[in-house]
This record gives C-alpha cells, sequence and structure tokens, in this order.
C-alpha cells in the first residue's frame, strides 16, 4: 500500500519500520519538528513535511500516531476524500476520525514500543473501522507485518489499554523502585532477571491466580514485619509493600 504516517515518535517509527520491511511504500512522514520528520522519512525513503495542509492527498491509507491529547484536542487537521485514515491509540474512539474522511478506523499496536530497541519486537495488533470493507483492508495490511490480528472495538480496546497500564506500567514502575533500592543497599538487580523471566514465562501456562507466592499469600506477618523495618528509609517502597501485602492477604486465593 502506498502509505502517509503522521508522527516522528515510538509507534510510527517502529510501524514504518515494518510496513517498509513488509515492501509497503511510505510516501510521506509528517511531524511538527522538521528535523525528526527529515530524520525518520530519510529511514523510511519517504518524502516528509511539517504542516498538515501539505500532507499528499495521493496516498491509499493514513496512519495518524500521535498523542492521545494531540487527536483529542484537534491538533489532527487532515482532511481527505474517501481514503481510509486511521490512529493507533487504545483509548481514542475512532470516531475521532469521523470528520477527516468517509473511511477510518484504527490500528492499535498492544505491546510496549521503543524506537531504540533492536530488532523490532513481534507487535500484536487490534483493528477497528467503521465499515466492513475498511476492517478487511486493515486486517490484510495488519497481518502483513504481525503473526497475531485481532478485532476490538472502543470498549473493548480501552479495557486492553487499561489492563495493558497495570500489567506493564504499573510493574514497571515496581522495577524501577526495585532497582533504585539495589543500588542504594549495594546489590545486583540483574540477579532478579532469572526470577522475572520465569514468573513472566509461566503466565503462559497458568492463570497468575495459580502462580501466586510469598509471605502475604501465606499470611506469614514475621517476614511481613521484617520486610518492612527494612525499608523504614524508603517511605514510597515500604508504602506500596503494605498495600500490597494487605491487598494480598485478604484476596481469597
Amino acid at each position: 500500500m502506498q502509505i502517509v504516517i503522521a508522527g516522528t515518535g515510538n509507534i510510527a517509527t517502529v510501524l514504518g519500520k515494518k510496513l517498509k520491511a513488509a515492501g509497503h511504500h511510505i510516501v510521506q512522514v509528517f511531524g511538527r519538528n522538521p528535523e525528526a520528520a527529515i530524520l525518520l522519512a530519510t529511514e523510511l525513503e519517504a518524502h516528509s513535511c511539517s504542516t498538515w495542509t501539505t500532507i499528499t492527498q495521493d496516498a491509499e491509507l493514513y496512519i495518524v500516531a500521535i498523542a492521545d491529547k494531540a487527536l483529542l484536542g484537534g491538533e489532527m487537521r487532515l482532511q481527505l476524500k474517501d481514503q481510509i485514515i486511521v490512529h493507533t491509540a487504545g483509548a481514542v474512539s475512532m470516531n475521532v476520525l469521523k470528520n477527516s474522511s468517509s473511511r477510518y478506523g484504527v490500528l492499535y499496536p498492544f505491546q510496549t514500543i521503543r524506537k531504540e530497541v533492536t530488532p523490532l519486537p513481534e507487535i500484536p495488533l487490534m483493528i477497528d473501522a467503521n465499515t466492513d470493507a475498511v476492517k478487511e483492508k486493515l486486517s490484510t495490511l495488519a497481518k502483513s507485518i504481525a503473526k497475531q490480528v485481532s478485532f476490538a472495538n472502543d470498549e473493548e480496546r480501552i479495557k486492553y489499554h487499561l489492563c495493558g497500564v497495570m500489567t506493564n506500567n504499573f510493574t514497571n514502575y515496581l522495577y524501577t523502585l526495585t532497582e533504585a533500592y539495589c543500588k542504594e543497599n549495594g546489590i545486583q538487580f540483574s540477579n532478579l532477571l532469572p526470577l522475572i523471566d520465569e514468573t513472566a514465562s509461566r503466565l503462559h501456562y497458568f492463570s497468575p491466580r495459580q502462580l501466586q507466592t510469598g509471605p502475604a499469600v501465606r499470611k506469614d506477618e514475621s517476614t511481613i514485619q521484617s520486610h518492612l523495618a527494612m525499608l523504614n528509609d524508603d517511605p514510597e517502597l515500604k508504602k506500596i509493600y503494605q498495600l500490597f501485602s494487605g491487598e494480598i492477604m485478604k484476596y481469597r486465593w
């Protein structure tokens, strides 16, 4: 397909690379920062532009990979005829695009994405559109760059987005606090990686509920109090430890 990408961040970069590798033609990259637009366009062998009015009207698909607040705030000023336009947001309705074209939808990469990471990760895609015909076109496109493609409407997609925040962003914040604790106490965070990897890998075969371990699920008050005493100088981590331990102890395992 002939594709225009609006955006120069992580999602725009990674999707652009995957689409190019799959044989699609990226004809133009839009970015408010002209230097960033030129940089990504050069990598994708495309033209660049930095104003909405200079975006070509001749492409088949327009992928808008900009921040949610920019989508919702009306910063996206793209008026098309009947070409397909999609955004890549998990928590924004596809109807935000209804005034840009008669054919619109969503191409949502349900994955944590950093453009600096190589090789490019496998990226499951969730799609939706305002017509069945557009859904079919997006499905074909998505399957050219992803092994896992599924349909998710606005209500379903925002629920997945919420679950993604809890399972990815929240756990990574715990890793961040734990890494800081390790540094402050002279131990190596890298020694935790086999434990982290094993815990995550088991989720492919078991329910998380089956895998819960630790002093809280055993109601081991002695160990919990010992841990809390060790965290007296780290009130942020102590607060989270108390909250999680209390909730785990109350949960009906």
